[in-house]
């Protein structure tokens, strides 16, 4: 029965797969031939896509808070690369991700085409990129972006990178903090964390031959970002996030901060 569930669900996302290699083959062709569609076009393109690949994964999803109305920043915790699709379905946003997921087979490919934006770890492209997402957030689109820089196994939060919200207080957007957890039988989902030396491949098949489990995704209130620096913007992110996650045992102090 396992291994029947498993063939099944990895059909279901060879064609999820394949959907997305015709959608990024045509917005290819559109650009060669000169009629390069807008970044709001891509967006609603890559959403359609992601739903898709969410709907294929093993999870549950729950969601709680309010979607926003107008263009933010989403700010939110890092646990594994199925974070971009659950929180991608949700509305058309350009992402911030690893370099590392651009070399992925197919999927680096298909982020690239949707506009994903993507940061070296360590590298020093930090400004251009804060500008590329301050003209993002400028011209209406949301932009997701996950602080951690890493992901987690899910039982603790890292510090915040103040640096990645910049373009927030530089455009004047508030920020939407958003807290995800897995769950498995009530637990922490030791199965969906992508972390470590864990390779893509090796993961998604432990991921589709397990049972389903519960993602909780909660849009917490939104901050804003006027009259602040970006370490107290961090850090109020970090602490909206923490307490949502594991209560108040991981704030970070405020006062003070540069």
């Amino acid at each position: 029965m396992r291994r029947i569930r498993l063939y099944f669900r990895l059909l279901r996302l060879a064609m999820v797969i394949l959907y997305g290699l015709v959608l990024a083959c045509s917005l290819k062709l559109r650009t060669v031939l000169g009629f390069n569609p807008a970044q709001a076009a891509r967006q609603q393109l890559c959403r359609s896509f992601l739903g898709r690949l969410a709907a294929a994964l093993p999870f549950q999803i729950r969601v709680t808070g309010d979607l926003p109305d107008k263009p933010m920043l989403w700010v939110a915790n890092h646990l594994s690369w199925t974070d971009i699709p659950l929180l991608g379905l949700l509305q058309p946003m350009t992402f911030l991700a690893k370099a590392e997921i651009r070399h992925w087979p197919v999927i680096g490919w298909l982020t690239t085409e949707a506009g994903t934006r993507f940061i070296q770890r360590g590298g020093s492209d930090s400004t251009l990129l804060s500008q590329q997402m301050s003209e993002e957030l400028g011209q209406g689109s949301s932009v997701l972006i996950f602080p951690e820089g890493t992901t987690t196994d899910g039982t603790s939060l890292r510090t915040f990178h103040s640096r990645l919200l910049a373009c927030a207080i530089d455009t004047g957007v508030p920020v939407q903090p958003v807290a995800i957890r897995y769950l498995r039988n009530g637990v922490n989902d030791p199965i969906a964390p992508f972390i470590g030396d864990d390779d893509l491949l090796s993961h998604l098949f432990r991921l589709l031959a397990e049972d389903t489990a519960v993602v909780e995704i909660q849009l917490l209130a939104p901050l804003s970002s006027h009259d602040t620096q970006r370490n107290p913007l961090a850090r109020r992110c970090h602490n909206a996030i923490a307490e949502a996650l594991y209560g108040p045992s991981q704030l970070m102090p405020i006062a003070n901060a540069a």
